[in-house]
């Protein structure tokens, strides 16, 4: 059984996050009730699987099936972009924050499990070429290093390691 999140603890992420947001050009919902339910259910989750799993999807538990979907989510940008929010709306644009859109429901453009599965095996299996390093990608914010290595937390969006892909 899981313990009860502590309103500190949601307060104290909260404003992380809201000055992380801000400080990489993001928006959090300007609705503050609501986005601290979804901080919340971060918690939960991390609690629950080790990593912060988007609230409003179902995680599979297993941190390389579920990376595309830890906070911020790969599909964040195409839907800020397309929506005016992300999926689970934690994230808006600036038009949203000004309530010159509506921030409505969002399809899901999550691929399904099995077309995951085959792109990590595809995107896994990629040659280096004749460089010296292989070259890492932020799959969140697509900063871009080279190196031996990713490393342990991205310099431009503060994501993990397990967020960066190899590029080349």
């Amino acid at each position: 059984m899981t313990s009860k999140i502590s309103k500190q603890d949601i307060k104290c992420l909260y404003n992380k996050l809201e000055a992380e947001a801000r400080a990489s050009g993001y928006n959090l919902n300007p609705d503050v009730e609501f986005t601290q339910d979804l901080v919340e259910s971060l918690l939960i989750n991390e609690k629950r699987y080790g990593y912060w799993a988007c609230p409003c999807r179902l995680a599979e538990g297993i941190k390389i099936e579920d990376v595309d979907i830890i906070c911020p989510c790969d599909y964040r940008d195409d839907d800020l972009e397309q929506y005016g929010a992300c999926y689970c709306a934690l994230y808006v644009s600036k038009p949203a924050v000004r309530g010159k859109i509506a921030i409505k429901p969002i399809p899901e453009r999550r691929p399904p499990k099995k077309q995951r599965r085959q792109f990590m095996k595809t995107s896994n299996s990629r040659e280096v070429n004749d460089l010296s390093y292989p070259v890492w990608r932020c799959k969140v914010c697509g900063y871009l290093c080279a190196r031996n290595n990713p490393p342990e937390v991205c310099p431009v969006c503060k994501a993990k390691k397990e967020r960066f892909e190899r590029f080349i």
